[in-house]
């Protein structure tokens, strides 16, 4: 018999849309692809250049559980010059992406039973990590008109005797926008832990992002160099933990995982320190694609309320079109041959929005909304 946990764990949808895509592909079909979020960038020459040298130079074995030392101590003085706040390498895990780490700080956090308390909508796998350690996602509805933030409020409502972690993302996937400081500061102040996912810091384009540490120690940090320096194939993470949840997630860690690779943690060195240059072009340039994009989403008449100031997604309402978000990605994909994923992935409340990503080239943006224009022209 198959487990419970894997016959009910839900469909990634992005990925649905995605392995349609390559099938129309496959067969001849040109697709533009709005609906992936992975840098189109090539990863920075250093870090490529790092991970070579670092092969050749015998990095090819386990390293310590927790990480590369000189990649924790790299990842401390970043923590430090672009927060002020200051964290021990000891509260360092190096992963295999911020997936791993991710279930590394649930398992060790979660017992059955026990809430974590999520926005709605969400990052689509949030919740399967919960309900896998057999945990409840208790969701907290967000609204456009708010740029989808949390009310610290809503917050305190579902807060129960259950309740182990509230969950934030600032940048948000799916929506862009930003988590203000005055809210991170009211959330820091309940007594759960914050589980705080801050992979898309450093893509931001308006305002400023914070780290959940620059108001609470009771909190756990997800991170990783996917987005910021386009390595989303490497798979390298890493998560900030209070020191007394060290120890147990280095031993699942270690059970589980043994190590992240070797080499890679050391091309992981060069992007934190040689990088500044790639990652301001990079950013130069998908802040253009926002704000084409924004502008051309706008004039198409769809619904964008609070422009989205981070991350590289554009999450546009559609209701006035469709109330059923999974159907409509999949007529855009069948009929414009234009890759978006549909809001419903995100959680109940991202029904009737469709979930754009401007991690492409500028000339396949402009022709994925010119086809979705004539798109629309023709419902």
């Amino acid at each position: 018999m198959i487990a419970k946990r894997a016959k009910e764990i839900t469909p990634f949808l992005v990925m649905d849309v995605l392995e349609r895509a390559r099938a129309m592909e496959r067969e001849g079909i040109q697709v533009i692809h709005l609906e992936v979020g992975e840098p189109d960038f090539d990863t920075p020459q250093c870090v490529k250049e790092a991970a070579c040298r670092a092969l050749n130079e015998g990095y090819t074995h386990y390293t310590h559980s927790l990480g590369l030392l000189e990649l924790r101590e790299a990842i401390c003085k970043h923590y430090l010059k672009t927060y002020h706040v200051s964290v021990s390498p000891d509260q360092v895990v190096v992963t295999s992406g911020t997936s791993p780490a991710m279930l590394l700080i649930f398992s060790a956090l979660v017992e059955k039973g026990d809430e974590v308390i999520f926005s709605d909508p969400h990052y689509a796998c949030y919740p399967s990590f919960v309900r896998f350690v057999q945990g409840v996602p208790v969701m907290v509805p967000v609204y456009e008109k708010d740029g989808f933030q949390y009310r610290p409020e809503s917050i305190k409502r579902k807060i129960t005797k259950k309740t182990k972690a509230i969950v934030i993302n600032s940048p948000s996937n799916p929506t862009g926008n930003l988590l203000s400081e005055d809210r991170m500061r009211a959330i820091a102040k309940f007594s759960p832990y914050v589980i705080s996912d801050e992979i898309y810091h450093g893509l931001v384009y308006e305002g400023k992002e914070h780290s959940i540490l620059e108001f609470t120690d009771q909190a756990f940090v997800l991170n990783g160099f996917s987005k910021l320096y386009a390595m989303t194939g490497l798979r390298l993470g890493y998560l900030i933990a209070p020191q007394p949840f060290i120890r147990p997630i280095q031993k699942i860690q270690q059970n589980f995982f043994i190590s992240a690779n070797s080499m890679v943690q050391m091309a992981g060195i060069a992007a934190l320190e040689q990088t500044e240059a790639d990652v301001a072009r990079m950013k130069s340039l998908y802040n253009e694609r926002r704000q084409y994009m924004v502008k051309r989403l706008k004039a198409l008449g769809l619904g964008i309320t609070v422009e989205p100031t981070g991350a590289f997604y554009v999450f546009a309402n559609v209701k006035h079109i469709s109330k059923d978000s999974y159907k409509l990605a999949f007529d855009i994909l069948e009929k414009a041959h234009v890759g978006v994923t549909p809001g419903i992935d995100f959680g109940k409340h991202g029904e009737g929005y469709i979930r754009f990503s401007y991690a492409n080239s500028m000339e396949n943006i402009i022709e994925g909304l010119n086809r979705l224009e004539h798109y629309l022209d023709n419902l």
